[in-house]
C-alpha cells in the first residue's frame, strides 16, 4: 500500500507539473522601456536595430539611439544603464559574448569595447578595429568552436560580406573577406521561367546569425522592389560563411499591419531556459514616419529545422515562460482587446486630436488635451461590464504650440474604474513615477469587472497630456464570432505573387487574423484586418502553394477558421 501511495504521488507531481501554468506574468508589445531624458529637451526617442544577448544569467539589450543599454533578468522588467565610455548614440550597435567577456561594437566606430560587469556600466576600450569604421549594419557571431565571424552589408548585392576575426589577437580580421553567396528567391524563380527575367536588386541590411543543430541561420532585412515583398528573412547553410540557401518559410518576422508593424531589423536569441525569441524594430503600421520602438516575439525551430517567429496577435498580452516551453499556444492568456468601438470622453481635446483617437488601434494618431496640467483626464465606456485583466498605455508627445516644460521626470498618472461613471475606485497608481516610459503595460494582480475606466494626469515632462492608445485587455460576457470555414482565393493574373482572399463578413466581429504558410501546420505569417472582408497577400514564391486560415475575433475571444490550400 505504501508503494502505491508513493507511485501515486510521483505521477501526481509529474502530471501537475505538465499542466501547471508556465507563468502568471505577461507582457505586451511594444515592450516597456525606460529612457534617459534631458530635462531641458525631453523627447520620445526613435529606437531601432536591437540586439539582445544573454550574459551571466542576465539579458542585455543594445539599440540605436538608446543613450546606453538595458538589462533584465526576466525579459519583463528592463533597467537602463548609461555608460560614458560607449558610443551609445551610434547607429546599429551590436554585442557578443566571447569567453568571460561581453563585447560591444558600433557601426563606423574604430574601437571595440568589452566588460565583465555590464550591470554596473564598467567598460574598457579593448582594441582598435580596422574593419568596423568602414562598414555599417553588421553582426558579430561567436561559433560553438570558439571562432568569431563578422557579417556586414547594406547594399544591393546578392551576397553578404563575412570576415573571420581572431579572438586571441584583439579580434583583428584574419584571412580575406568572403562573399557569402546566397541562393535567393530570384535565382529560384529563374529556374522555372521560360523567358529571360529582368534582374531585380535586393536591398540588404540588418545582418544577424544563429546556429541551431549544426545549421547556420543568416538573417537580414530585404526589400525586393518590383515584387513588392519585404521582411526579415533567413538563409540556411552547413557552413558559417555559406553558401546559404533561401528558407522556404520566409519571411520569418512579418507583421505588416495591426497595432504595430514588425518588418524592421532585429535579432534572434535563446533565453536561459532554451526558448527562442526575436526582437524587432516596430512602428505604427499605418504611418511609417512614426517613431520606431521595439517588440519581442516568440520564435523557434520546427521539426524540419525551419526558423519561425510567431507574430500573430503579437501586440496582445503574451505569457512569459519561466522554464522550457514546448508549446507556444500555451503562452496565450486568451485575453481580448476590449477597447474596440467604445465611447470616449475627455476633460478637453484639440481640434484634430479628439478623444476617440486614443482608442483607434493606430499608434500614429493620438488624443491630446488642451494642457499638460494636473487633472486633465480621458475616460472610456466599454459598453457593458467586462472582466479587466491588463491595461497598456501608449503615451504620445504633443508638438502643439501651447506645449511647455513641466519639469516632471516621467509621465505620472492615475487609472480608476467605475460601475456607474460617477463613483471611481483606484485601479493603478503611477502618480509618483520617476522613470520616463512611452509604453507602459500592467497586468492586474486581481482582475476587476467594470464598464468605465479613466486615466488622469498628475504630471509629465513636457507638452500636453496626450495618449496614442489606451488599450484594455480582458474578456467580455458575450459569444465569440462564428468560424470562417469557407473563403475564395485566387492569384492575381497580373502578378501571381499576389493571392487575393474574399470571405463573408461576420456579425459580432471586431476583426480577422489571416494566417498563412507553406503547410497547414506551418502558418507562421499573418495579416490582421478590421472592417473588411477581402485582402491581397503578397507571397514570397509566385510558383509555390500556400495554406491560408482566417480566424475571426471579438472582445469575447478568437474563433479559429478552417485551413485551405491555394495553389
Amino acid at each position: 500500500m505504501k508503494g502505491r501511495i508513493i507511485i501515486f504521488l510521483i505521477v501526481h507531481l509529474v502530471l501537475g507539473n505538465l499542466i501547471m501554468p508556465l507563468s502568471a506574468q505577461t507582457y505586451c508589445n511594444p515592450i516597456s522601456l525606460n529612457y534617459p531624458v534631458d530635462a531641458d529637451k525631453p523627447t520620445i526617442p526613435d529606437i531601432s536595430d536591437p540586439t539582445v544577448v544573454l550574459f551571466k544569467n542576465n539579458y542585455y539589450l543594445f539599440a540605436t539611439n538608446a543613450g546606453g543599454y538595458w538589462s533584465s533578468g526576466d525579459l519583463l522588467s528592463w533597467k537602463h544603464h548609461t555608460a560614458r565610455r560607449l558610443p551609445s548614440e551610434n547607429e546599429a550597435p551590436t554585442a557578443t559574448v566571447i569567453g568571460d567577456w561581453l563585447y560591444f561594437f558600433a557601426s563606423r566606430t574604430d574601437t571595440i569595447y568589452r566588460t565583465k560587469d555590464p550591470a554596473n556600466g564598467k567598460w574598457e576600450a579593448y582594441s582598435a578595429s580596422i574593419l568596423i569604421p568602414e562598414i555599417s549594419d553588421f553582426a558579430i557571431f561567436t561559433d560553438t568552436d570558439g571562432k568569431v565571424y563578422s557579417y556586414y552589408g547594406c547594399s544591393n548585392n546578392d551576397g553578404v560580406m563575412s570576415r573571420e576575426l581572431d579572438p586571441n589577437d584583439f579580434l583583428k580580421p584574419i584571412k580575406v573577406p568572403v562573399v557569402c553567396q546566397k541562393t535567393d528567391l530570384k535565382s529560384t524563380l529563374k529556374k522555372t521561367e521560360t523567358k529571360p527575367v529582368k534582374k531585380i536588386g535586393t536591398y540588404v541590411q540588418g545582418s544577424w546569425m544563429n546556429k541551431y543543430n549544426g545549421k547556420y541561420y543568416y538573417q537580414n532585412l530585404e526589400r525586393i522592389g518590383d515584387q513588392g515583398y519585404s521582411g526579415y528573412v533567413v538563409y540556411v547553410s552547413d557552413n558559417p560563411q555559406g553558401p546559404f540557401k533561401y528558407a522556404v518559410n520566409n519571411p520569418i518576422s512579418f507583421l505588416p499591419n495591426g497595432f504595430i508593424s514588425a518588418v524592421g531589423s532585429g535579432s534572434t536569441f535563446e533565453d536561459k531556459f532554451g526558448n527562442w525569441w526575436h526582437i524587432s524594430t516596430v512602428s505604427a503600421s499605418e504611418n511609417r514616419k512614426s517613431k520606431s520602438t521595439l517588440a519581442l516575439f516568440q520564435a523557434g525551430f520546427d521539426k524540419d529545422g525551419n526558423l519561425f517567429v510567431k507574430t500573430d496577435f503579437g501586440d496582445y498580452p503574451i505569457i512569459m515562460p519561466t522554464r522550457k516551453n514546448p508549446d507556444m499556444s500555451k503562452l496565450d492568456p486568451e485575453w481580448s482587446l476590449l477597447t474596440d468601438h467604445v465611447t470616449a470622453k475627455a476633460s478637453s481635446e484639440q481640434a484634430i486630436n479628439k478623444a476617440n483617437l486614443a482608442f483607434d488601434e493606430n499608434l500614429a494618431t493620438y488624443w491630446c488635451a488642451q494642457t499638460g496640467k494636473k487633472g486633465e483626464w480621458l475616460s472610456v465606456d466599454l459598453g457593458l461590464v467586462c472582466t479587466i485583466n491588463a491595461i497598456q498605455i501608449n503615451f504620445a508627445q504633443s508638438k502643439l504650440p501651447n506645449s511647455s516644460n513641466n519639469g516632471v521626470p516621467a509621465n505620472q498618472y492615475l487609472v480608476e474604474y467605475s460601475d456607474d461613471n460617477k463613483t471611481w475606485k483606484k485601479l493603478s497608481d503611477h502618480t509618483s513615477d520617476t522613470d520616463f516610459k512611452t509604453n507602459t503595460y500592467e497586468e492586474l494582480k486581481i482582475p476587476v469587472q467594470t464598464q468605465y475606466l479613466k486615466i488622469t494626469n498628475y504630471g509629465l515632462p513636457t507638452g500636453n497630456f496626450a495618449i496614442s492608445d489606451f488599450r484594455i485587455f480582458g474578456l467580455g460576457t458575450g459569444r465569440k464570432p462564428k468560424k470562417i470555414n469557407e473563403f475564395r482565393a485566387a492569384r492575381d493574373y497580373r502578378n501571381p505573387q499576389v493571392i487575393k482572399l474574399f470571405w463573408t463578413k461576420q456579425t459580432n466581429t471586431s476583426g480577422y487574423n489571416i494566417r498563412f504558410g507553406i503547410d497547414k501546420d506551418k502558418l507562421y505569417h499573418s495579416y490582421q484586418v478590421y472592417n473588411v472582408n477581402k485582402l491581397a497577400v503578397t507571397c514570397p514564391d509566385k510558383n509555390g502553394s500556400y495554406w491560408f486560415e482566417i480566424d475571426s475575433y471579438n472582445e469575447n475571444g478568437v474563433s479559429q477558421g478552417k485551413p485551405q490550400l491555394v495553389k
